[in-house]
């Protein structure tokens, strides 16, 4: 896990490099690397070391010839395997999965790609074709940013290391409109800025002579159509379990302490009965967060679940009084519009986990998405984000001008049913892409390594290739993982039901809060973006909300994190 950035093109700075590195340091404090072809490239590197902490792994990594330089931000899991099959194609000098990479591309070229399990984006140089290769992996777990100006092209890790480097970082007007009227985050290839963009993932990337080549290479829409669905629920069940294993101990593999994050839910629990099948892996550290509120903290269900285990328990408080300075760091390493205050929480068990000395954890992320845990997949699906009988957004708080802008999303509907079109409108354009961006930014805040255990190919595709009886049972998801968990923990954990909200966001933001928000709707409306809103309806909505109109708080949000990005 770390970060990368590049200037190709005749007309670089390795000045210009130093200060995109130095923008994104938190991602990897540990070495900071560069290489420069004087006229054609610069490659950069920062370096958090998981797997082989020698000098020997630092990068940009050149491989035996010195032909290709290597930036490379992520893990490729089963990078014994792959170096089992290459051993008498390459010569290895490290331990690190960094030296796989490079051999497996120069040995396969671009179908490498196919043959890697893990979360990556990375750029290889050829010194000799001067000709840039870059690739992110299926679902986009890791980030990669670009900008093409002059025929000289930017890309790094972060949206603010582009920033230190090109001129033009107006806003996106549409991504914006999108946001406040509907709540897209916008298209996988969109930023919040019009002269940023990211490579979508399962995409890679080719660039030579000014010319920007741009290619899907995972194919998920086949590969599910691909899957050989078995006889029973029981098989189904048992094969599903086996890759669960499989999953969970390639992600252990790591050269530095390794914990996990574990809530009260179905996910988090089967993340730690897994985590626990294996002896090695017994009594590690779990990390959770409360904020005290009873009507919404998971505490009691963490620990019913971790009676079971015995894993020492970190139990991490976040209060009200916190959420104004956390806000102003987050807003600052985000770059673009995130959460709310549940990420705030979030990101207090990696600061806590940094000052433990933990440079790994895993999530449960993903699980939703595989078998359909979330209501709306039962009925019409249309609120993106959002809880409470009225929309979560405010469209009527737009000026005219910014409002009409706003289209509203169309997704592909790549499946002959509803349910998996809406799976796929949440793994690629709308739950998991931002959950991954919230989730990295945060992690990388702290420079500590999130790792997605369930997020793993494999699993994907065969969960989603399921019938929907084994997702959908008597009006409840995630049905095959309820039954696979309950012969590991107790049954009321495995079929509780889904408690979306993990804290009082709607209490605190008129109350503890009140005063933070109304210097962020002022410093709104002083702000170089005022003009985007009619300034008396906001305030209309505001003073609805502290009356009591508060089912849903995601629009109140939605202008304190533009004021805290813009202002």
């Amino acid at each position: 896990m770390c970060g990368i950035a590049g200037i190709i093109g005749s007309n670089l700075s390795e000045a210009q490099l130093q200060k995109m590195l130095w923008a994104q340091k938190h991602r990897g404090p540990d070495h900071t690397g560069t290489y420069v072809d004087p006229g054609y490239a610069a490659l950069g590197h920062n370096r958090l070391s998981i797997i082989d902490l020698s000098p020997q792994a630092n990068e940009p990594f050149v491989d035996n010839s010195g032909r290709y330089y290597l930036s490379f931000n992520g893990e490729i899991y089963n990078y014994r395997e792959l170096k089992e099959e290459l051993k008498s194609f390459y010569d290895f000098k490290t331990a690190s999965d960094t030296e796989v990479l490079l051999a497996g591309y120069m040995k396969w070229g671009k179908d490498c790609l196919h043959r890697f399990n893990g979360m990556f984006a990375f750029a290889i140089w050829d010194s000799q074709e001067k000709k840039l290769f870059a690739a992110r992996d299926r679902f986009g777990v890791k980030p990669f940013y670009y900008s093409q100006t002059n025929e000289i092209l930017f890309f790094s890790s972060e949206i603010k290391t582009l920033q230190n480097v090109i001129f033009d970082t107006s806003p996106n007007l549409q991504v914006w409109a999108n946001y406040f009227s509907f709540g897209s985050y916008g298209m996988p290839h969109q930023t919040i800025y019009k002269n940023i963009q990211q490579l979508p993932g399962g995409h890679y990337l080719e660039y030579s002579d000014g010319k920007l080549k741009i290619e899907q290479w995972y194919d998920f829409v086949s590969r599910v159509k691909d899957v050989k669905t078995l006889n029973s629920f029981e098989n189904t069940k048992a094969e599903y379990l086996e890759l669960l294993k499989d999953s969970v101990q390639l992600r252990f593999r790591a050269d530095v302490p390794v914990a996990f994050n574990i809530s009260g839910g179905v996910d988090s629990s089967l993340l730690l009965a897994l985590v626990n099948i294996f002896e090695d892996k017994q009594l590690i550290n779990a990390y959770t967060f409360y904020t005290g509120d009873e009507r919404y903290d998971e505490l009691p269900w963490v620990e019913q679940m971790i009676a079971t285990t015995r894993n020492p328990l970190q139990k991490v408080l976040f209060s009200a009084s916190e959420v104004e300075e956390t806000a102003r760091h987050i807003s600052s390493l985000q770059d673009e519009p995130f959460g709310g205050i549940p990420t705030l929480a979030y990101s207090a068990i990696f600061k806590r986990a940094q000052a433990d000395g933990v440079k790994v954890l895993l999530d449960g992320q993903g699980m939703d998405e595989q078998w359909a845990g979330y209501d709306y997949y039962q009925n019409s699906g249309s609120t993106i984000q959002g809880t409470g009988g009225r929309s979560p957004f405010r469209p009527n708080v737009l000026h005219m001008d910014l409002k009409t802008l706003a289209e509203k999303p169309e997704y592909p509907k790549s499946f002959n049913n509803d349910l998996q079109n809406l799976q796929y409108r949440d793994l690629f354009y709308t739950k998991i892409p931002r959950a991954l961006r919230f989730n990295d930014r945060i992690s990388m805040t702290y420079s500590t390594e999130l790792r997605e255990p369930f997020l793993d190919y494999r699993l994907v595709e065969f969960a989603f290739a399921q019938p929907e009886v084994y997702k959908i049972n008597n009006g409840q998801g995630k049905h095959l993982l309820r039954e696979l968990l309950s012969e590991m923990a107790p049954k009321k954990l495995s079929y509780a039901p889904k408690r979306p909200l993990q804290t009082p966001q709607r209490e605190w933001l008129g109350h503890e809060l009140q005063n933070f928000v109304e210097e962020q709707l002022q410093q709104l409306k002083n702000s170089t973006v005022s003009e985007w809103f009619n300034h008396n309806e906001i305030e209309k909505e505001w003073d609805k909300y502290l009356a009591g109109d508060n089912g849903s708080s995601f629009h109140v949000w939605q202008w304190v994190n533009a004021s805290l990005l813009l202002s």
